[in-house]
């Protein structure tokens, strides 16, 4: 969500790569971070780990018969506890102003996939076996010059879900790990 691509990327700066695909005409839609050293700074793996546990926790929630609203509740509910636990915000200020979050989180947590990468969908309608949606927490804290978004693509099935991503780096270990990745020589 650059889009003048203009700047030279420095040591502790990261790259939000958010790209889809497509195959047969439907969609999909993922997000990732990387650290340009390849390496995460500790601050950079506090927030990126504050996103990722909530994305397992609403990940959990995406189930038949909860909605997308409920699932943005919630996610505005886990993302204020991280801002605390990061000392971004004091618990009072956000019990005062809660439309603190959006400052932080000033987006959805999901969206319908197929024909259309954002496709026609009722937030509000109760998730039904088949459906595919996104799951897209972020914490993004511009006086810090950090945001942090994780996306992949959940199928919703009648067991629970199914993480159509599950097999691409998520992992803080994982992402330095494919960051440390060298091309043999022939």
């Amino acid at each position: 969500h650059y889009i003048t691509n203009n700047e030279i990327c420095k040591n502790g700066d990261m790259i939000l790569m958010d790209f889809g695909a497509e195959y047969g005409n439907y969609k999909a839609d993922m997000t990732r971070v990387l650290p340009i050293m390849g390496k995460f700074t500790e601050r950079q793996t506090e927030v990126y780990q504050s996103i990722l546990d909530v994305m397992k926790s609403i990940k959990r929630q995406m189930v038949v018969g909860n909605t997308i609203d409920n699932l943005k509740k919630e996610t505005q509910n886990l993302i204020g506890k991280e801002l605390v636990k990061l000392g971004i915000c004091r618990a009072s200020d956000l019990r005062k102003d809660p439309k603190t979050i959006l400052k932080y989180f000033p987006h959805g947590v999901s969206h319908h996939l197929g024909l259309d990468v954002h496709d026609v969908g009722d937030r509000k309608r109760p998730l039904e076996t088949g459906m595919l949606l996104t799951l897209e927490p972020g914490i993004y804290i511009n006086e810090e010059n950090l945001g942090i978004r994780l996306e992949n693509d959940i199928l919703i099935t009648k067991n629970g879900n199914e993480d159509l991503m599950k097999d691409i780096p998520l992992e803080i270990i994982e992402i330095e790990n494919l960051m440390k990745w060298k091309p043999q020589k022939s």
